[in-house]
């Protein structure tokens, strides 16, 4: 149990895929300018990682690896979040179609997310058993979707805020997103000194 805690909370907060590892900083930048798209992908997000996670591992540890095929896992892993990215996306335009809508090619683009793919490739490359493997992929996905929470309360702001002409737009949310990312690094260390 203690090991799955340092997993979950090393990918929320220490190891986060967006603000400690910048993967996944297209969407961070994209969907960040409202707080409803933010919740939208970041479940979207979530749910694929988990999906992926669940259908990767055994694929991997159980077809790939016994038949030496271990290179192609990149590309297993690719098709296997885009069919969960098509089933999200299928689901949203039948059912929440005003969200769909707000995340418009932000939801196609979880297929070529390098933090989703990043999630599967290190439950393999660190060994992870299934359950950490999940463990990993729900830190993460929280880890994503607490960045670009975070980030859209920092944007409203930005937006409402005095700027100089030339910081507007993409400058100052750049600048915005390096100071919210130095944030985290705050918690490098924490997690393994709470759980002695």
């Amino acid at each position: 149990m203690k090991e799955m805690l340092i997993i979950l909370f090393s990918a929320i907060l220490v190891d986060n895929f967006v603000l400690s590892k910048f993967m996944g900083i297209c969407p961070f930048l994209g969907v960040s300018k409202k707080m409803n798209s933010a919740l939208g992908m970041s479940g979207a997000v979530i749910f694929v990682m988990l999906m992926a996670s669940a259908m990767t591992y055994p694929i991997y540890k159980y077809l790939l690896l016994p038949n030496n095929l271990q290179y192609l896992n990149t590309m297993a892993f690719i098709l296997i979040i885009a069919l969960f990215v098509q089933l999200v996306e299928i689901i949203l335009k039948k059912y929440v179609k005003s969200l769909y809508n707000a995340l418009g090619v932000y939801l196609p683009l979880i297929t070529t997310n390098c933090a989703v793919l990043g999630v599967t490739l290190l439950n393999i490359e660190n060994e992870y058993t299934f359950l950490n493997s999940l463990v990993n992929a729900l830190g993460a996905g929280l880890g994503f979707m607490l960045a670009l929470v975070l980030f859209a309360g920092v944007r409203e702001r930005v937006d409402n805020a005095d700027v100089p002409e030339a910081l507007k737009g993409v400058p100052i949310t750049l600048i915005a997103a390096s100071i919210v990312s130095v944030t985290f690094m705050g918690f490098a260390g924490l997690v393994e000194g709470i759980f002695k």
